[in-house]
């Protein structure tokens, strides 16, 4: 079985927060994880944002980012393209959870591809991604 997991969860992983050792216990049941293209755009961002805020170095950062290259040659996730239908689907999410959820685009766009995926469960630290995932049936880590 495949798994989604948001770029929280991979920032969690490679970084130091408060859900670092969960998204370490998770990974060492040793999942096939997805990792997409909107992963790495957002995965950029955030470590762009954590160092705009001086929660990292400049250092730190290109450490993490070497990391994941590292991790994404020696083919530790499942690289695939963002699916065809992601956007179709999350705007369908945004229509039926928007108003209800309080979702972003990005949320949506998370659960959209991990449906599109066939993914059976959904791995993030994000609240809403969460609620939204779990509407749509899938387990949650």
């Amino acid at each position: 079985m495949t798994i989604y997991a948001d770029t929280s969860f991979f920032f969690s992983l490679y970084g130091s927060d408060a859900h670092s050792s969960e998204a370490r216990r998770l990974i060492g049941s040793g999942p096939s994880i997805w990792f997409t293209p909107l992963h790495y755009a957002e995965w950029l961002h955030a470590i762009g944002q954590h160092v705009f805020r001086r929660a990292i170095s400049p250092a730190e950062a290109l450490k993490l980012q070497a990391d994941l290259d590292n991790d994404r040659t020696a083919g530790l996730w499942v690289e695939t393209s963002l699916p065809e239908m992601a956007l179709d689907t999350c705007a369908d999410l945004a229509r039926r959870y928007g108003a209800r959820l309080g979702i972003r685009t990005l949320d949506s766009l998370h659960v959209a591809s991990a449906l599109e995926l066939k993914a059976k469960q959904f791995w993030t630290f994000d609240d809403r991604q969460a609620k939204l995932a779990q509407t749509e049936g899938m387990q949650l880590n």
